[in-house]
């Protein structure tokens, strides 16, 4: 299949997931916030329009933009996420004729254009695997916005699966040098890039993430009322904000447990890896059960292996704070990765249930603060070799 036919394919294929997530939810839900943590779904969807008119538009012709107000209003960097229910946004109406607009524009652009080493943007269609991406990771973002909103709502999949426990249960690495990142997966992110030698100590890491079981036996051990399991920062936090269970669990009495579920009460499964668990209390479990979480290094080079099962059900927090490879270029603009460098925030690493297979490689990386618990993420843990 040739390039062009790849890109129209992906391009449709993201409008038409976004465009089924928001099927459901009328003119009121869609333009109401349900958290201060998250956007207007409506506000999303413009965004998503907005972003693919400046990169696949704007940014490889002369033409200009629907309007000059949306570089304002649709700047994820402009408005805290708290502010943009309040902003003058379209309403959904609108919205939806202006990404279906956008969306015609960029077609009569992308029959134009040629595919070579000339242009790095079109080289290898990146701009193009940019915005697919972007659109996908904000039907994540919208996921877990109707996942707060407690509205009840039906996926075809609507959380992780199962783990299939098989082989041992823990992995025991050499330690040594390999290649992490890549320099030539063509849609890759700058964050990802360039491949470079990275080593490592011998380590052991878990087959499998934390169960909802596992978890669970961490609660009813009082994991959470004992400060030793907890670093400064996160007893504070647990402190602060009373935490006692991961988001959206209910105990349901004799140690039974049960899970809010996109508007749906039901049982906890114990095998289905652990989610909604913000960095501080992955790394209380961790302290509880004597291990640790693993650095991103150690996380990548055991993937590499084919030694973990169950990647890809939830993100997975590692104990790496979110910088820049040896050697890393941004581009094509400093607010996609390099903006959020420095101890602030913690790398995730695999993929979530929510994400879409593009955006699922061994090199991919996520962050987000250790704080959050609203994102799909889970974790498992390691210990020195």
């Amino acid at each position: 299949m040739e390039l062009k036919e790849v890109v129209r394919e992906q391009l449709e294929h993201a409008r038409r997931r976004t465009l089924r997530l928001l099927e459901p939810f009328d003119d009121a839900q869609l333009t109401s916030q349900v958290s201060p943590l998250m956007s207007p779904l409506v506000w999303d969807l413009a965004h998503i329009g907005h972003y693919e008119e400046l990169w696949l538009v704007r940014a490889l012709t002369d033409l200009p933009g629907t309007d000059p107000r949306y570089d304002d209003l649709y700047d994820a960097f402009a408005h805290p996420r708290r502010e943009r229910v309040d902003l003058p946004i379209l309403g959904p109406e609108a919205a939806r004729e202006f990404v279906a607009a956008v969306r015609t524009r960029t077609l009569d652009v992308l029959d134009g254009v040629t595919f070579d080493d000339g242009e790095p943007l079109l080289r290898n269609a990146f701009v193009y695997g940019m915005v697919i991406q972007h659109e996908h990771q904000h039907d994540e973002t919208m996921l877990a916005t109707i996942q707060l909103s407690e509205v009840p709502y039906m996926l075809e999949t609507s959380g992780p699966a199962a783990l299939e426990r098989r082989g041992d249960s823990v992995v025991t690495m050499p330690g040594g040098s390999f290649v992490m990142g890549t320099s030539t997966q063509p849609w890759a992110y700058d964050n990802e890039r360039p491949e470079h030698e990275a080593e490592v100590a011998p380590f052991m890491i878990d087959a499998w993430p934390v169960s909802n079981a596992e978890f669970a036996a961490f609660v009813s051990d009082g994991g959470y009322d004992d400060p030793r399991h907890w670093s400064e920062d996160g007893w504070k936090l647990r402190q602060d904000a009373s935490l006692d269970h991961p988001q959206f669990w209910r105990a349901e009495g004799d140690g039974a447990w049960s899970v809010l579920r996109f508007g749906h009460r039901v049982d906890l499964v114990d095998d289905e890896p652990v989610q909604h668990v913000c960095w501080h209390e992955a790394d209380a479990f961790a302290r509880w059960a004597g291990r640790r979480l693993p650095t991103e290094a150690e996380w990548e080079c055991a993937f590499r292996s084919g030694a973990m099962g169950g990647v890809g059900q939830v993100w997975e927090w590692t104990g790496t704070d979110f910088h820049g490879y040896p050697g890393f270029v941004s581009f094509p603009y400093r607010e996609y990765s390099e903006v959020f460098f420095g101890n602030e925030y913690k790398v995730l690493r695999g993929a979530s249930w929510a994400v879409d297979a593009i955006n699922r490689r061994p090199t991919f990386r996520n962050w987000d603060f250790p704080i959050r618990r609203q994102i799909f993420a889970g974790f498992r843990c390691a210990r020195d070799g």
